[in-house]
């Protein structure tokens, strides 16, 4: 399985490893963490987060996770994206790369994910 991709930014995710897991607020609010493949992770960029700074890409190993990973539709997009049932264990984050927009607000895929 590929690896997948979240957008948070740096604060959340220190306080992520200071509490021992991640919990995104879509948790609370959808019962599911947001992600992406790296293919798909500027559609919701662009979308969600145009001109915002200070953000990453945790990339993420989707057979490490202990919550369980689905890849579904929920907005009829015509994209499976992945989606995390529960908080993200911290080990299944393999790393973060700095996801800074272009100067014109869009994002471009990080060069060490091309």
């Amino acid at each position: 399985m590929t690896q997948i991709l979240h957008i948070t930014n740096m604060k959340e995710w220190e306080t992520a490893v200071a509490a021992g897991e991640y919990r995104a607020d879509s948790l609370a609010s959808e019962g599911f963490i947001h992600c992406s493949t790296p293919a798909q992770v500027l559609m919701p960029a662009n979308a969600m987060f145009a001109g915002q700074t200070n953000l990453i890409l945790l990339l993420i190993d989707p057979a490490k996770l202990t919550a369980e990973l689905v890849y579904e539709d929920c907005y009829e997009s015509g994209h499976q994206f992945p989606h995390i049932y529960g908080p993200l264990n911290l080990d299944a984050v393999t790393g973060f790369v700095d996801f800074p927009p272009n100067p014109d607000g869009t994002f471009s895929l990080p060069i060490e994910l091309t």
